[in-house]
């Protein structure tokens, strides 16, 4: 019995931005008596469904966006003889779908660190489950992922999460749903050991692929003290003081090692916290701007976030303290007007961030956006190919709308038509050029020149141009930018590499 772990994707670019995490952790949940997984990255190369025999296990691990394709493999799957499982934040959501459109044998929800075991023990049985739980595994039982089968030359970054769960609760969002409000953190043992063996393989680019790198903010302590809560508050600054404990260890490792992670803005009102992460090799940080305006970021339930001049203020912080920002915002809120688009592109410019995305609305699975559309369409939903289009992850991509909830005054043609030019503008070359600036040599401002293009390249094929010829431009540009962008990451391996040891570390004295 072979087992199969499959990352689908309707892409292939032959070089991978960031390794699928996933794929190497359950490579590593793979008992040894089953041998070496055989991984299959569909953002490398597509899947070749000849290569899987009867009696093999193909685990495919799907999200809204690879949905569709997944199903797809995983009834070509099934039609060869194999084991059909899934998994991922998706197939947790609508574990019925996988069964029902992707010949699903089992699905698993919520983690597979630990329960992959049981779903191949039952396979060789013959005998899985329909549904198996993961649950929410503990920080100390996370896997570390199988670094060991990568495929050699096909990254770009490698990925270590550090923390899953977000205590946020941010209307687009999944994550606060599926993986929880509590954080889970690893110890820095289990997250500095995977990141030396990388580094020891030649990889210096790393992402800390966390749903909230900053998981404790300063107002969360602040109120837990003034509610006399003290249980609540040494739990907080338990998390805090193993952030610190992290970064000071990550600082331990090789200069030339770049971390890239993905945080709220709270953190630009901690500067001991932002001063810790430029120690720690962390050079940059998404994050999640949404709306320039108030009444944009109520909408969404962000109101911790700032806006206007004052958000500018906060965003200039990361970059004085050494973290460049990827700001995120989010177009089509309702209430967004004409100029809403301007005024972004011009904020974005002036809070001198290094990259930014500007997404259209979309109500994903799983957030309380897709729960109020979903019941705004009632009895009246539009139907495409015979699928309603509340499960528009099941229709042909270039058959689905451009945007799903409709707009109070603009209509979904203008709104996709301001988003195109926003990022336009943004990512010209004068004004990459421009932003370059935050780099020193030469060589290192054409390499940011390379990858901007390559992360505008690629973002045109989410769906924002509505015509094929310039999606179809889009990837070839991609595939040409990606595969000279790779060789500028490629670092000489380390393979005499120690672990930095670790010490016990007191918390920053906080409003120091």
């Amino acid at each position: 019995m072979r087992v199969f772990l499959v990352n689908p994707s309707d892409i292939a670019f032959g070089v991978g931005v960031i390794t699928p995490r996933w794929l190497f952790v359950l490579a590593a949940a793979t008992p040894n008596r089953y041998g070496d997984p055989i991984i299959v990255d569909e953002t490398l190369a597509a899947m070749d469904p000849a290569s899987i025999e009867p009696g093999d296990v193909v685990g495919i691990g799907i999200h809204t966006a690879n949905a569709l394709r997944g199903m797809e493999l995983g009834r070509l799957a099934r039609q060869r003889g194999a084991w059909v499982i899934y998994g991922g934040i998706h197939a947790t959501l609508y574990p019925e779908e996988a069964q029902e459109f992707g010949g699903a044998h089992a699905v698993v929800r919520g983690d597979g660190d630990q329960v992959w075991a049981t779903v191949l023990a039952d396979c060789e049985k013959e005998n899985p489950l329909p549904l198996y739980d993961g649950g929410r595994v503990a920080g100390d039982q996370f896997k570390s992922a199988r670094w060991d089968l990568l495929p050699p030359n096909s990254y770009m970054w490698a990925s270590v999460q550090t923390v899953r769960g977000c205590p946020k609760h941010c209307s687009f969002c999944s994550v606060w749903r599926t993986d929880g409000q509590i954080p889970r953190q690893r110890t820095s043992d289990a997250v500095v050991q995977e990141i030396v063996q990388l580094r020891r393989m030649g990889y210096r680019f790393v992402t800390l692929a966390d749903d909230n790198f900053y998981p404790v903010s300063l107002s969360d302590i602040t109120l837990a003290k003034e509610q006399n809560n003290v249980a609540r508050v040494s739990e907080l600054e338990s998390l805090r003081a193993e952030r610190f404990e992290l970064m000071r260890r990550l600082a331990q490792l090789p200069e030339d090692m770049v971390f890239y992670t993905q945080i709220t803005m709270e953190a630009g009102d901690d500067p001991e916290f932002l001063d810790a992460m430029r120690e720690a090799h962390i050079r940059g940080a998404l994050v999640g701007v949404e709306s320039v305006t108030e009444e944009g970021l109520k909408s969404v339930f962000k109101n911790f976030n700032l806006a206007g001049e004052n958000l500018v203020v906060r965003l200039r912080t990361f970059k004085q303290h050494g973290v460049h920002v990827l700001g995120s915002f989010i177009f089509g809120l309702s209430t967004d007007r004409r100029d809403t688009f301007a005024a972004t592109l011009e904020l974005a410019k002036r809070s001198e961030m290094s990259f930014a995305q500007f997404v259209m609305m979309t109500p994903f699975p799983g957030t309380v956006d897709f729960q109020r559309w979903e019941k705004e369409q009632g009895n009246q939903v539009p139907v495409v190919d015979r699928v309603p289009l509340t499960r528009y992850w099941l229709i042909p991509s270039e058959r689905r709308p451009k945007l799903y909830m409709p707009h109070p005054t603009m209509d979904a043609q203008e709104i996709r038509c301001l988003t195109q030019s926003v990022w336009d503008d943004f990512y010209s070359l004068r004004a990459i050029w421009q932003r370059s600036r935050c780099v020193k040599s030469l060589k290192s401002r054409l390499a940011f020149l390379l990858i901007s293009k390559l992360y505008r390249q690629m973002y045109a094929n989410t769906g924002i141009s509505a015509d094929s010829a310039r999606r179809r431009s889009s990837k070839r540009w991609a595939r040409w930018i990606a595969k000279h962008c790779r060789k500028l990451f490629q670092a000489k391996p380390m393979p005499e590499l120690r672990i930095p040891e670790s010490e016990p570390v007191l918390l920053p004295i906080l409003g120091r």
